[in-house]
């Protein structure tokens, strides 16, 4: 059977999944106006829980495309609701080039790019953002948009069975303006560290997440 066009699960996405999410988790957004309207932006936000990107996605009324790990592709039934989200996979570890042209072609054609710079949702205290999203943000000239996420941790807890419904929140913070220049290593640390500290400014009145750590 042939897989449906693009368009079609973006379509459910947006004509479904967040209706239903909004009316299940009352998501309470702060600073939904500095978000752009209109022109390539990139959001980086913390990673609490696999439910982060669905979340992530009533921040905006634009639509957003997302960069998620690989391996989450593996669930038919995962794989499909990161369909309709426009989702694009990427290899962790060793930078997959290839998924982050395919976001720089995006951002520059005047998409909403976000990317989730911890890497990963597992409950690790140490868990440092790391570079894509500045060296996408070089790459293009975009500005950033710091996200904090919430409560999302009682949604769906990593690694126990558990969901909960709690009201979530999205706080976004004000655009950080980059100018387009040469993605170098140092370059592209010294942001990482201003996103990090930016997403951190926005948790640091909600305390720390109730996550069971790993650590």
């Amino acid at each position: 059977m042939r897989r449906p066009p693009a368009s079609f699960y973006r379509l459910l996405g947006y004509a479904f999944i967040k209706p239903t999410l909004t009316l299940l988790l009352r998501p309470q957004v702060k600073g939904r106006g500095r978000i752009p309207r209109r022109g390539g932006c990139i959001l980086v936000a913390n990673h609490e829980s696999a439910i982060d990107p669905f979340v992530l996605g009533l921040a905006s009324h634009r639509a957003i495309r997302f960069l998620a790990k690989r391996e989450l592709f593996r669930s038919p039934i995962v794989r499909f609701f990161l369909w309709a989200f426009g989702t694009i996979p990427i290899e962790r570890g060793g930078g997959d080039h290839k998924a982050l042209a395919r976001a720089r072609d995006l951002v520059e054609r005047g998409a909403l790019i976000a990317l989730f710079p911890q890497g990963t949702c597992l409950p690790y205290r140490h868990r440092p953002f790391k570079r894509g999203a500045a060296w996408l943000a070089l790459e293009t000239g975009a500005p950033v948009v710091p996200v904090a996420l919430v409560n999302t941790e009682k949604v769906l807890p990593p690694k126990r069975r558990k969901i909960g419904l709690p009201r979530v929140r999205i706080v976004i913070g004000e655009p950080i303006r980059v100018t387009r220049a040469e993605a170098t290593r140092e370059a592209a640390n010294r942001l990482t560290q201003q996103f990090e500290r930016a997403v951190a400014e926005l948790l640091r009145p909600y305390g720390e997440p109730a996550h069971v750590w790993l650590d």
